[in-house]
């Protein structure tokens, strides 16, 4: 099982982190940078007092008046501040002659270094009791008994670095508390809205679809908040509509069911003939049979199906198939038909069950409400294709126009108010739109995009 853990721990564990490590690479960046700085300025220091003590060892040789005979310029380095001096060594390490007045620590030195090889004082760090200095060795050839030893006081640029170091690492702790501090509190930041819209969600799903009045500072919480009280009110229309349609589903099962028993009882008893009967309990069969049909048709709509189903059909052939399926109803009814087709064959990429129930239904509702006449539109509109059926009769109602193509929702006149929602389904499945208005009567408009044309 994977291990889980709260945002506050995760949050505060990332602050840390990423705090401590961007101060280390600071710490680490500092430290290099100066002591690479610091090992630069020495060398040149102790450079330059070599080239002047060895100068002064020899002017005082040739003078014949001993190292001790001229001061020695004891300039500091102009960056750094850095001093340094000369002292000269017997090849045992004991102190013969210094070249200023720095005696105590010359006498640290050649105490610190007595008894070591020439190779073991050069270019080294040492640490004595009065600070940090950094010596070299230089024997002069002409005396072999004798060794230079020249030294630069680190002990204040040592100190500083010191110094610095430490208050690095005090921000470290206060950059430490700081987090903890920031991390808890964008932690509740963070889980308080969280847990108000798991709650939110929990209530949801137990049922209770009532919208909450839900306000977050950040932007995203808001946006998520506002789409789950749209989701809520979604939910609340599907679940109303759902009602609705279950109540209108049976209404339409109890009628034909009643009038099936009432025949089928009316036989049985010798209350009625049986042919007539018969025809009756087929009729209102069928009837139940188009329910159940338009139900299942709507249930796979939803489903995802393999184009290779698709064909290339000509939407004349598909429209007039549809006239001679109902044309029998719409002549008992006096309804005539008007055709408005293109010479040329209008061809659409669709499988034949979609377009038969699409156009199917729009002329199933044409002829509920025709008074007299159905028209039919069929041709090619650019790149695309358009198809239309229009009636005479009263129109979609301003009150019904919205919710003309919404599952469930059966106006006046309808029968289980899901025809047109099929008709839509199947429009928007092969990328077209199907759209309604009114013009001497309800004219319902499909359109389909050059992409769905063959």
């Amino acid at each position: 099982m994977k291990r889980q853990r709260h945002i506050r721990t995760h949050v505060l564990a990332t602050l840390i982190g990423l705090t401590c490590g961007v101060l280390l690479v600071v710490i680490l960046a500092f430290n290099l940078s100066v002591r690479g700085y610091i090992r630069s300025r020495v060398a040149a220091q102790l450079d330059a007092i070599s080239r002047n003590a060895a100068e002064m060892w020899h002017v005082g040789m040739r003078d014949k008046r001993g190292m001790g005979m001229e001061p020695f310029l004891n300039r500091p380095d102009g960056q750094t501040g850095m001093r340094g001096s000369a002292v000269l060594l017997d090849e045992e390490g004991r102190l013969l002659s210094v070249l200023n007045e720095q005696d105590e620590v010359s006498q640290e030195l050649a105490d610190s270094l007595a008894g070591k090889p020439i190779e073991e004082m050069d270019n080294q760090i040492v640490t004595l009791p009065s600070g940090t200095y950094a010596v070299s060795a230089l024997r002069d050839p002409n005396q072999a008994d004798k060794v230079l030893l020249v030294y630069v006081d680190m002990t204040a640029i040592t100190a500083f670095s010191r110094q610095v170091n430490i208050i690095l690492l005090l921000v470290i702790l206060a950059a430490i508390v700081l987090s903890v501090l920031l991390s808890r509190r964008f932690a509740h930041e963070l889980t308080s809205p969280v847990q108000s819209l798991s709650d939110f969600a929990r209530e949801i799903g137990s049922g209770a679809l009532e919208t909450r009045e839900l306000s977050f500072p950040d932007v995203e919480f808001d946006t998520l908040a506002e789409s789950m009280n749209h989701m809520v009110t979604e939910l609340r229309d599907a679940k109303h509509k759902q009602e609705t349609f279950f109540q209108n589903v049976s209404h339409e099962l109890r009628t034909p069911l009643t009038s099936i028993r009432g025949n089928a009882e009316g036989i049985v008893c010798g209350l009625m003939e049986p042919k007539q009967a018969g025809r009756v309990i087929l009729s209102e069969s069928d009837k139940l049979g188009d329910l159940v049909e338009e139900l299942l048709y709507l249930s796979r709509m939803g489903r995802t199906r393999p184009a290779s189903e698709a064909q290339t059909l000509d939407l004349r052939d598909v429209l007039s198939l549809c006239v001679s399926e109902q044309r029998a109803e719409a002549e008992a009814r006096g309804i005539r038909f008007s055709f408005d087709f293109d010479e040329a064959p209008v061809m659409l990429r669709i499988r034949e069950q979609d377009a038969q129930r699409l156009f199917g239904n729009l002329l199933s509702n044409a002829l509920r409400y025709a008074s007299s006449e159905i028209r039919l539109c069929c041709r090619r509109e650019g790149e695309g294709v358009f198809a239309s059926v229009a009636d005479d009769g009263p129109g979609v109602s301003e009150e019904d126009m919205p919710h003309v193509f919404e599952r469930f929702y059966k106006g006046a006149g309808g029968r289980h108010g899901i025809g047109l929602a099929i008709a839509q389904s199947v429009a928007e499945a092969n990328q077209g739109q199907l759209r309604v208005h009114n013009d001497g009567g309800a004219v319902f408009e499909a359109r389909f995009p050059a992409g769905s044309v063959s």
